[in-house]
């Protein structure tokens, strides 16, 4: 039986000289590798307590919406700037070169309830960062942040450090 790490594809020097890229698009085009990643993240979220399931997009979304599936949660999609139809607000912050803005509809969490955000990978911890901030704005608790994948050089861990950080797989190195 295959490990989870062993549907992970490693590119080296991809996209500069040096770096390891963590592919998962190898992990998804194998359906025992995809059961596999929502599996191992849902164990993750044995014994806490959640209301909803929100994900960053975009590949927050493919493990987040089974998971929320499962758990019989709704789904909360926090986007790119200019994506969401309704009145929302927004988070800007900091990318290695610029920056980026995510949304979340303005009715999307209910005062009070708690959130767990997923996402594929955490690496600097920027766009959970915003999106952990956008729940609260509307005066949710996050409760957890569930990743498949954890960049543990690039520290994205001590960014949030004030939330519970769960990933199912870690890799070090860039």
């Amino acid at each position: 039986m295959k490990e989870l790490k062993d549907y992970v594809r490693s590119i080296p020097n991809f996209p500069e000289e040096g770096v390891i890229f963590r592919d998962i698009t190898s992990v998804l085009q194998d359906p025992d590798g995809l059961k596999l990643a929502v599996d191992k993240m849902q164990e993750l979220l044995e014994g806490i307590d959640f209301d909803v399931v929100a994900g960053a997009e975009s590949r927050g979304f493919i493990f987040g919406m089974p998971i929320a599936y499962n758990c019989n949660k709704p789904f909360v999609t926090v986007r790119k700037a200019g994506k969401l139809p309704c009145e929302t607000i927004s988070r800007t912050y900091d990318l290695e070169y610029g920056t980026a803005t995510i949304e979340i509809h303005k009715d999307a969490i209910k005062p009070g309830q708690k959130v767990v955000l997923v996402d594929d990978l955490i690496a600097t911890g920027g766009t959970m960062k915003a999106a952990a901030e956008l729940i609260e704005e509307l005066g949710g608790e996050v409760v957890g942040m569930l990743f498949l994948i954890e960049l543990t050089d690039l520290k994205g861990r001590e960014v949030l450090k004030k939330y519970k950080v769960m990933s199912a797989l870690s890799y070090e190195g860039a």
